[in-house]
């Protein structure tokens, strides 16, 4: 029976990463989730996305924050808005799912449901309560844990990160809410954790205001989630929250990860995945003593 997997954070403008996706064994009947970061320019990700796309059966991409990073094509900067349109029709091109098209039903291993890839962004509300939101960067800059994205990540045509979050909050839901019937479950995949307390940064903890929303704390329970996916954190862990696990499925640059066994290992079964476990603690299945860094 097919299986469902999930991996983040490929960044392949990185040659060692991305000759590890050109080498990748196929996976004829299984799907895989990309949970964001394959890369700045589009070429980039159409090149990855491809390579998947041919490996497996179907793939299933949602944008991390280096796919909506400012670049130039000739003399023109693509930005804000733009570059997430540009990025979800290449990802499209590839022949992958993105947060814009109908939700696909699995009907693999682990029973039917809805896969709903997600773009939230997020709103720096991922802070101490005591720090008010218009000095947590400032705030976060006095342990040097300020995300690149305060230069190359800008929120055209919205008014800031803030607003352009908020807005696909409030889109997503109603998406979600009409899109998916009450009686089935969901795997989310999104680039950002869902829930505060599995931002898990031991080395910059003052990078969480850029990893995600509070608005989504209650998405697992809300939206029956089996499963929720993302990366970004570059720190691989599973944990349980409600009956619900939660993946960060992260490769990260080469020194977080083990070349030489390729990305076989990375890839992490979402289903039909591991027995059901309740209120368990966090646990680092694929450590290696990656870490964190401010990207």
């Amino acid at each position: 029976m097919s299986k469902l997997y999930a991996i983040s954070d490929l960044h392949a403008a990185v040659e060692t990463n991305r000759q590890a996706v050109a080498e990748l064994a196929e996976h004829p009947d299984d799907w895989l989730i990309v949970a964001g970061d394959v890369a700045e320019r589009p070429e980039q990700l159409w090149e990855v996305l491809e390579l998947l796309k041919e490996r497996f059966a179907q793939v299933i991409w949602t944008p991390g924050n280096h796919e909506l990073w400012t670049v130039r094509e000739g003399e023109a900067a693509i930005a804000g808005q733009a570059k997430y349109d540009l990025m979800v029709e290449v990802a499209r091109s590839a022949g992958a799912i993105t947060p814009e098209d109908p939700y696909p039903l699995w009907h693999g291993a682990g029973g039917t449901c809805t896969i709903a890839p997600l773009f939230l962004l997020y709103d720096y509300s991922f802070r101490p309560d005591h720090v008010p939101q218009d000095e947590v960067v400032a705030w976060a800059a006095e342990e040097r844990a300020v995300c690149s994205d305060e230069v190359l990540l800008s929120p055209d045509p919205y008014p800031s990160r803030q607003a352009w979050c908020a807005a696909r909050i409030s889109h997503t839901r109603q998406r979600l809410d009409q899109e998916v019937p009450a009686d089935r479950p969901t795997i989310l995949v999104n680039h950002y954790p869902l829930r505060e307390e599995f931002v898990y940064l031991p080395r910059i903890p003052r990078f969480s205001p850029w990893c995600g929303t509070r608005a989504t704390e209650n998405w697992h329970q809300r939206y029956r989630a089996l499963a929720c996916v993302s990366g970004h954190l570059h720190i691989r862990r599973t944990d349980w929250r409600d009956g619900t696990r939660f993946e960060e499925v992260s490769l990260g640059y080469p020194k977080q990860w083990r070349q030489g066994e390729g990305l076989k290992p990375y890839l992490r079964e979402i289903l039909p995945g591991p027995l059901p476990q309740v209120e368990e603690p966090g646990t680092i299945f694929h450590g290696y003593g990656a870490k964190a860094e401010a990207r």
